[in-house]
């Protein structure tokens, strides 16, 4: 099941949670992330709206280094992506 999202007009994958860390910088982009996976059952998934090429390169990488898929990543109209992890 997919939900759409008007206020960023993209339909967005079914999930369990979801986050938004655009007005975060690095490193608390992943101390986020890392703090919604930790609260999170093993499967879930999780949605990460961010923005910014560190926190799009560093949040992928932390968190296949900890053992969670990073399943897609949405780029959206507005400079944002939406990253969207299943937690390990």
């Amino acid at each position: 099941m997919t939900t759409c999202d008007d206020r960023i007009a993209v339909c967005l994958p079914s999930h369990d949670r979801a986050i938004d860390i655009t007005a975060e910088t690095c490193p608390m982009t992943y101390v986020c992330t890392r703090l919604a996976l930790d609260a999170m059952q093993i499967g879930q998934v999780l949605l990460v709206r961010l923005r910014g090429s560190e926190p799009l390169s560093n949040v992928p990488r932390a968190a296949t280094d900890q053992g969670h898929d990073v399943l897609d990543q949405i780029d959206l109209d507005d400079g944002s992506a939406v990253l969207v992890i299943k937690k390990g």
